[in-house]
Protein backbone atom coordinates (compact mmCIF):
# COMPACT_ATOMS: atom_id res chain seq x y z
CA UNK A 1 0.00 0.00 0.00
CA UNK A 2 1.10 3.61 -1.46
CA UNK A 3 2.59 5.79 1.95
CA UNK A 4 -0.94 8.30 1.21
CA UNK A 5 -3.58 5.71 0.83
CA UNK A 6 -1.85 3.47 4.20
CA UNK A 7 -2.19 7.46 6.01
CA UNK A 8 -5.99 7.22 4.86
CA UNK A 9 -6.34 4.30 6.02
CA UNK A 10 -5.30 5.39 9.37
CA UNK A 11 -7.02 8.35 9.47
CA UNK A 12 -10.44 6.82 8.97
CA UNK A 13 -9.54 3.89 11.72
CA UNK A 14 -9.05 6.74 13.92
CA UNK A 15 -12.07 8.80 13.11
CA UNK A 16 -14.22 5.14 13.34
CA UNK A 17 -12.90 4.44 16.76
CA UNK A 18 -13.36 7.92 18.00
CA UNK A 19 -16.91 8.27 16.17
CA UNK A 20 -18.12 4.77 17.57
CA UNK A 21 -16.86 5.57 21.08
CA UNK A 22 -19.34 9.20 20.64
CA UNK A 23 -22.01 7.68 18.89
CA UNK A 24 -22.09 3.64 18.62
CA UNK A 25 -21.73 1.86 15.27
CA UNK A 26 -24.84 3.00 13.88
CA UNK A 27 -23.92 6.37 12.37
CA UNK A 28 -23.54 7.85 8.89
CA UNK A 29 -20.35 6.66 7.53
CA UNK A 30 -20.43 10.16 6.13
CA UNK A 31 -19.36 11.39 9.54
CA UNK A 32 -16.25 9.18 9.63
CA UNK A 33 -15.31 10.25 6.27
CA UNK A 34 -15.37 13.69 7.15
CA UNK A 35 -13.06 13.87 10.58
CA UNK A 36 -10.93 11.56 8.59
CA UNK A 37 -10.83 14.21 5.87
CA UNK A 38 -11.07 11.98 3.18
CA UNK A 39 -14.36 11.47 0.29
CA UNK A 40 -16.79 9.04 1.08
CA UNK A 41 -15.33 6.69 -1.74
CA UNK A 42 -12.30 6.85 -0.36
CA UNK A 43 -13.72 5.10 2.70
CA UNK A 44 -15.24 3.11 0.65
CA UNK A 45 -12.85 2.12 -0.93
CA UNK A 46 -10.70 1.07 2.17
CA UNK A 47 -13.79 -0.27 3.77
CA UNK A 48 -16.59 -1.02 1.67
CA UNK A 49 -19.32 -2.10 4.06
CA UNK A 50 -20.09 -0.73 7.74
CA UNK A 51 -19.39 -4.42 8.76
CA UNK A 52 -15.58 -4.24 6.82
CA UNK A 53 -15.26 -0.40 8.69
CA UNK A 54 -16.03 -2.07 12.47
CA UNK A 55 -14.00 -5.57 12.16
CA UNK A 56 -11.04 -2.86 10.77
CA UNK A 57 -11.60 -0.56 13.80
CA UNK A 58 -11.53 -3.52 15.82
CA UNK A 59 -8.78 -5.13 14.93
CA UNK A 60 -6.71 -1.69 15.23
CA UNK A 61 -7.96 -1.74 18.77
CA UNK A 62 -7.17 -4.96 19.82
CA UNK A 63 -3.85 -4.80 17.91
CA UNK A 64 -3.05 -1.79 20.70
CA UNK A 65 -4.42 -3.60 23.26
CA UNK A 66 -2.50 -6.32 22.93
CA UNK A 67 0.69 -4.54 22.35
CA UNK A 68 0.64 -3.63 26.02
CA UNK A 69 0.28 -6.52 27.38
CA UNK A 70 4.21 -6.63 28.16
CA UNK A 71 4.70 -3.32 29.59
CA UNK A 72 1.73 -3.72 32.27
CA UNK A 73 3.55 -7.22 33.06
CA UNK A 74 6.99 -4.64 33.47
CA UNK A 75 5.08 -2.47 35.99
CA UNK A 76 3.18 -4.73 38.21
CA UNK A 77 2.20 -8.37 39.34
CA UNK A 78 0.89 -10.44 37.10
CA UNK A 79 -2.39 -10.74 38.64
CA UNK A 80 -2.61 -7.10 38.78
CA UNK A 81 -0.96 -6.81 35.18
CA UNK A 82 -3.80 -8.85 33.80
CA UNK A 83 -6.88 -7.18 35.82
CA UNK A 84 -5.76 -4.03 34.31
CA UNK A 85 -5.36 -5.18 31.02
CA UNK A 86 -8.83 -6.72 31.24
CA UNK A 87 -10.24 -3.74 32.41
CA UNK A 88 -8.95 -1.95 29.56
CA UNK A 89 -10.90 -4.24 26.75
CA UNK A 90 -13.74 -4.19 28.46
CA UNK A 91 -13.17 -0.36 28.27
CA UNK A 92 -12.65 -0.80 24.42
CA UNK A 93 -16.32 -1.99 24.15
CA UNK A 94 -18.02 0.35 26.95
CA UNK A 95 -19.14 3.47 25.58
CA UNK A 96 -19.47 2.43 21.99
CA UNK A 97 -23.09 1.42 21.71
CA UNK A 98 -23.67 -2.04 19.76
CA UNK A 99 -19.64 -2.52 18.90
CA UNK A 100 -19.84 -6.15 21.13
CA UNK A 101 -23.22 -7.24 19.19
CA UNK A 102 -22.27 -5.78 16.06
CA UNK A 103 -18.68 -7.94 16.25
CA UNK A 104 -20.72 -10.84 17.21
CA UNK A 105 -22.94 -10.74 13.93
CA UNK A 106 -19.72 -9.76 12.01
CA UNK A 107 -17.67 -12.65 12.69
CA UNK A 108 -20.57 -14.58 11.89
CA UNK A 109 -21.73 -13.24 9.13
CA UNK A 110 -18.56 -12.15 6.94
CA UNK A 111 -14.83 -11.64 8.18
CA UNK A 112 -14.40 -14.84 10.28
CA UNK A 113 -11.54 -15.05 9.07
CA UNK A 114 -9.79 -11.67 9.77
CA UNK A 115 -11.23 -11.38 13.32
CA UNK A 116 -9.99 -14.48 13.99
CA UNK A 117 -6.27 -13.30 14.04
CA UNK A 118 -7.53 -10.88 17.05
CA UNK A 119 -8.61 -14.03 18.75
CA UNK A 120 -5.50 -15.66 18.43
CA UNK A 121 -3.82 -12.05 20.01
CA UNK A 122 -6.23 -12.15 22.42
CA UNK A 123 -4.97 -15.57 23.51
CA UNK A 124 -1.07 -14.50 23.52
CA UNK A 125 -1.80 -11.67 25.10
CA UNK A 126 -3.97 -13.56 28.20
CA UNK A 127 -1.06 -16.58 27.89
CA UNK A 128 1.76 -14.04 28.92
CA UNK A 129 -0.03 -13.06 32.08
CA UNK A 130 -0.80 -16.78 32.83
CA UNK A 131 2.71 -17.92 32.37
CA UNK A 132 3.50 -15.00 34.60
CA UNK A 133 1.26 -15.46 36.80
CA UNK A 134 2.21 -19.41 36.85
CA UNK A 135 6.14 -18.42 37.23
CA UNK A 136 5.76 -16.20 39.86
CA UNK A 137 3.54 -18.52 41.86
CA UNK A 138 0.66 -16.42 41.74
CA UNK A 139 -2.26 -18.68 39.97
CA UNK A 140 -2.30 -22.16 41.21
CA UNK A 141 -5.26 -22.66 38.61
CA UNK A 142 -4.36 -24.18 35.57
CA UNK A 143 -6.33 -22.55 32.31
CA UNK A 144 -6.38 -22.04 28.66
CA UNK A 145 -6.06 -19.04 27.20
CA UNK A 146 -8.90 -19.42 25.13
CA UNK A 147 -11.10 -20.30 27.98
CA UNK A 148 -10.33 -17.15 30.01
CA UNK A 149 -11.00 -15.28 26.76
CA UNK A 150 -14.95 -16.97 26.38
CA UNK A 151 -15.01 -15.50 30.20
CA UNK A 152 -13.73 -11.82 29.31
CA UNK A 153 -15.96 -11.78 26.00
CA UNK A 154 -19.00 -12.78 28.12
CA UNK A 155 -18.15 -9.90 30.48
CA UNK A 156 -17.68 -7.69 27.77
CA UNK A 157 -20.64 -8.52 26.12
CA UNK A 158 -22.92 -8.12 29.63
CA UNK A 159 -20.96 -4.78 30.64
CA UNK A 160 -20.53 -2.96 27.09
CA UNK A 161 -22.42 -0.19 27.91
CA UNK A 162 -21.26 3.09 29.88
CA UNK A 163 -21.44 3.12 33.27
CA UNK A 164 -21.04 -0.44 33.88
CA UNK A 165 -17.22 -0.12 34.77
CA UNK A 166 -17.59 -1.25 38.65
CA UNK A 167 -19.74 -4.16 37.97
CA UNK A 168 -16.90 -5.03 35.11
CA UNK A 169 -13.98 -4.55 37.36
CA UNK A 170 -15.50 -6.55 40.09
CA UNK A 171 -16.16 -9.68 37.54
CA UNK A 172 -12.73 -9.25 36.27
CA UNK A 173 -11.38 -9.02 40.24
CA UNK A 174 -13.61 -12.52 40.80
CA UNK A 175 -12.06 -14.15 37.39
CA UNK A 176 -8.94 -13.25 38.23
CA UNK A 177 -8.68 -13.65 41.82
CA UNK A 178 -10.02 -17.19 41.07
CA UNK A 179 -6.74 -18.16 39.31
CA UNK A 180 -5.20 -18.08 42.84
CA UNK A 181 -6.59 -21.14 43.44
CA UNK A 182 -6.04 -24.80 42.43
CA UNK A 183 -9.24 -25.92 40.46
Amino acid sequence: MRADARRKREAIIAAAVEVFRERGVEIALDEVARRANVGIATLYRHFPTREALIAGAYRHEIGRLCGGADELLAAMPADEAMKAWMRRFIGNAQGKPGLAMALKSIVKATDAEGLAATHDEVYAALQKFLDAGYRDGIFASRIEAAVLANALSGISLANDAAGREAQAAAIIDLTVNGLRYPS
